[in-house]
């Protein structure tokens, strides 16, 4: 099952294609709900501790309410409902702009994905990243004008990119140099990977 997780944060609704179909799960963490509301699509839960958020719900949205003083994000807690809750595939709609702490935190939580075994996707219509890991993806031409890949953790080893302006071949990206930024997809879609290391992928606007 996948789920949609709102969250907080500007977006640009016009950019954004991803939607939830038939069964897939919705769930607003706290001022996402208007993120949904925006969006045009249903919300099923609303997981938060009401502190950016004061509007009305309707009946039919299953509320949790956390307490102000936790251990984790509200976007933390939507991610971990969503996994009871059976889902296998996350997409996380906005938390890539505002304050930095939480942007990071929720570029956090797609690490995690990795290491859980669930995929997951963050996009706010901007922005739209993936991590991978001793891995590669298929990323789609899609609206987005620029494919960055920014080495995480430590130096990845082995990157690719094909199907881009400027193509890597065996590549070595270091944290703490990041060169492999702002390049642009020139086919239908672009194959990037990493033979031993870890990346964001990032396609910005």
């Amino acid at each position: 099952m996948k789920a949609f997780i709102y969250v907080g944060g500007s977006i640009l609704p016009e950019n954004i294609t991803e939607h939830p179909k038939g069964d897939d799960l919705r769930i607003a963490a706290d001022s996402g709900y208007k993120n949904a509301e925006l969006l045009g699509d249903r919300v099923d839960i609303f997981v938060g501790d009401f502190d950016s958020f004061d509007g009305e719900l309707p009946e039919s949205v299953e509320v949790i309410r956390l307490k102000p003083e936790k251990d984790i994000t509200d976007t933390q807690a939507a991610v971990e409902i969503a996994l009871e809750r059976g889902a296998g595939e996350i997409v996380i709609v906005g938390g890539l702009d505002g304050r930095l702490d939480h942007t990071m935190s929720n570029l956090g939580i797609l690490v995690d994905a990795k290491i859980r075994g669930f995929r997951a996707l963050m996009l706010d219509g901007r922005n739209r990243v993936r991590f991978i890991k001793n891995e590669s993806e298929l990323v789609p031409r899609s609206g987005y004008t620029y494919l960055s890949l920014l080495a995480h953790g430590s130096v990845a080893k082995g990157v690719e990119a094909e199907g881009v302006k400027y193509p890597l071949r065996n590549a070595k990206l270091k944290p703490n140099l990041q060169y492999a930024v702002s390049n642009e997809i020139n086919g239908n879609c672009a194959l990037v990977g990493v033979r031993k290391g870890e990346l964001f992928v990032i396609e910005s606007r």
